[in-house]
């Protein structure tokens, strides 16, 4: 299990930013919440949900959601974009409820944030015996130029990279298991540029910084023959889906 501590500045950062988040980030292909949900769970912890991208499509299926996000000014856009949650202050190595307490635990783009020492005890705790941790990740599918291009430009402004998820979980849970969905998210230009505004690195680069690598995607948005004059673009995803069962 990995010992890295999670980088707590940009951790931090996306309170400030939550409108731009919500605006411009994905959501989650309803194949990858099949896939992740055990047979029968009613009780659904999403644990770091921020804004509710994921938390919506759990109520959307009428069950019981619990959404724990540390950020304040997540929180706040979240009560409005899921009304049918329960949201609480909490973090995945400090989780407000009470032993055996949900059937699954979904961790959607954020698993990276946590310290697995501290969090993987704590999920185990609050799930019931034989529950489920589910983890997934949206990463851009570069194999398209254009899309390459932008990853590019943001490696070079700061970006560690747009690998493969490999999460640290262990015991007392299972073997991971992976799943993989290929799908498009369909945005305009300029919410491309929101998304890239909307990444912690960005939000804590210095202000001509992150200034100059917005332009640079503005340049690109309008000078590549994929997607110059297009009212809408076509970003590829690929879902990186992990499930695991308590042991």
């Amino acid at each position: 299990m990995s010992s890295e501590k999670p980088n707590v500045t940009q951790a931090l950062s996306f309170g400030a930013a939550a409108a731009v988040y919500e605006r411009s980030r994905p959501p989650y292909p309803a194949a990858a919440i099949d896939w992740l949900l055990p047979s029968g769970a009613r009780r659904v912890l999403d644990l770091g949900a921020g804004t509710g991208k994921l938390t919506r499509l759990l109520c959307d299926r009428s069950l019981e959601v619990i959404a724990v996000e540390p950020s304040g000014g997540m929180r706040e856009q979240l009560t409005r974009t899921a009304p049918a949650a329960r949201v609480l202050d909490g973090t995945a190595e400090h989780i407000p409820l009470g032993e055996g307490t949900v059937d699954a635990v979904l961790v959607a783009q954020a698993w990276h944030w946590v310290d697995p020492r501290q969090a993987v005890p704590e999920v185990a705790r609050v799930l019931r015996p034989d529950g489920a941790l589910g983890m997934l990740w949206n990463i851009r599918d570069e194999r398209e130029d254009w899309v390459a291009e932008l990853g590019s430009l943001m490696h070079r402004h700061g970006q560690n990279g747009n690998d493969v998820p490999d999460p640290a979980v262990g015991p007392p849970f299972g073997s991971l298991e992976h799943h993989d969905i290929e799908w498009h998210y369909q945005l305009a230009p300029g919410v491309v540029v929101d998304l890239v505004a909307s990444r912690s690195y960005v939000l804590t680069l210095p202000q001509a910084r992150r200034a100059a690598l917005l332009d640079d995607v503005r340049t690109l948005l309008g000078t590549h023959p994929s997607v110059a004059g297009h009212g809408m673009v076509a970003l590829p995803y690929i879902t990186h889906c992990f499930r695991t069962r308590r042991g």
